[in-house]
């Protein structure tokens, strides 16, 4: 890699998840952690996570050359998720960022069968991550730059996102699409107590593509609303009450803060996306994107997940993003790339870990045009239009 260039170059969040095997634990969950016990468990499953690693990895998979820029302490735990990148492809670890004396980030999951996950984390040096940080020179020529998880980045919301936003001007004005996604704040963490609607007003005029979850974004844009609907939701989880006007409104809100294409993923209902109606806005994404295209004007489109067995569905938000970003690489007008993110969202939750499932692009086409059965949207959506040929739903908006 470090005589090729990067088409994508993905930074934020990265660490290493250690799961231990709970099978064959007996007793009550929260016996676990009884004092002076010894719990016998199966061997661990070692990988890593985070939108670094996920989206790098799948983009890598799909054959987009991409660079990957997480920042790791130079302890055992940082060599081990080197060790991983490196398994995959030794290019892949050229671009981390390796901090002298500081501790890598990680997570031990405690996943008893039947029960719930907890998770014990060690945010590490995702704390520390600052704008200064990230190695300018290596960014510029990439067409796309993508960062993941803010709200899990002490630095990135701290000082209202002033750090984050300009970062993400500075790479915008190098020539890149500037995408942004994000994570779900803890509300009773310092991060869920971060201003967030601020923050985004700072940091959304230099981003082009916004690709956060719904949840994560009626959070942080409507937090009375976010309550209400998540009480209202019960066990069928928040994304059930996301109906076509509530969509629209925020998507229309990220849109008035200066992003020129929103997309929210909808877990198990799909992919959600907006685009502003503003040419010349369209015509300002770096990369070579084409979204001057008439075709990326004034959109609105829903598109289904498809049909699979789900293994597991870590990191599926993230593979549906590098799905999207490589569709808008190869050309495709909104209503491929839509398919083509939720196709490659679909492929990664067949495995249990993150990317493994994620194939090559050729691999994604083939089955994307062989007739994949696609789900049932169960969503409240007046006014939208099904359109059976290109398997997805038009909004009242779309201007196709």
């Amino acid at each position: 890699m470090s005589e090729k260039q990067a088409d994508v170059v993905v930074a934020g969040h990265i660490c290493l998840d250690i799961i231990p095997s709970l099978d064959g634990v007996r007793g009550r969950p929260g016996e676990l952690f009884l004092p002076g016990t010894l719990v016998n468990v199966g061997p661990a499953v070692v990988a890593t996570g985070g939108a670094v690693s996920n989206a790098g990895l799948a983009l890598h998979r799909l054959g987009v050359a991409a660079r990957l820029m997480g920042k790791l302490g130079d302890d055992l735990l940082g060599r081990a998720v080197l060790d991983i990148l490196k398994a995959c492809d030794p290019s892949l670890a050229e671009d981390m960022i390796v901090a002298g004396g500081e501790h890598s980030s990680y997570s031990v999951v405690i996943s008893p069968p039947g029960v719930d996950r907890t998770f014990l984390h060690c945010p590490g040096a995702n704390d520390t991550f600052t704008a200064d940080d990230l190695p300018y020179p290596r960014v510029a020529g990439a067409r796309v730059f993508h960062f993941g998880y803010p709200p899990l980045m002490r630095r990135m919301y701290a000082d209202g996102g002033r750090g984050l936003a300009g970062m993400l001007r500075r790479v915008r004005e190098g020539g890149a699409a500037v995408s942004l996604d994000m994570s779900r704040p803890d509300l009773a963490s310092e991060s869920g107590r971060a201003d967030w609607r601020s923050l985004l007003g700072r940091a959304l005029p230099h981003v082009d593509l916004f690709l956060p979850s719904f949840d994560e974004t009626l959070l942080m844009l409507e937090l009375d609303t976010f309550m209400q609907l998540e009480t209202a939701a019960g066990d069928a989880g928040i994304v059930s009450q996301a109906s076509g006007e509530l969509l629209r409104r925020l998507a229309e809100r990220l849109i008035e803060m200066g992003v020129a294409v929103v997309g929210l993923k909808l877990g198990d209902q799909g992919l959600y996306l907006r685009t502003t109606g503003d040419a010349g806005r369209l015509a300002a994404v770096g990369g070579g994107l084409g979204l001057e295209s008439p075709a990326w004007r004034n959109r609105e489109l829903l598109t289904p997940c498809f049909e699979v067995d789900v293994a597991g569905t870590t990191g599926a938000g993230d593979c549906t993003i590098a799905g999207f970003l490589a569709g808008l690489l190869h050309g495709l007008e909104p209503e491929a790339t839509m398919r083509t993110a939720v196709g490659v969202g679909a492929c990664s939750v067949e495995q249990a870990d993150a990317t493994s499932g994620v194939p090559a692009w050729d691999v994604v086409e083939k089955r994307l045009a062989s007739g994949w059965r696609q789900r049932e949207v169960d969503l409240p959506l007046p006014g939208w239009r099904l359109d059976a040929r290109h398997g997805l739903w038009r909004g009242p908006d779309d201007g196709a």
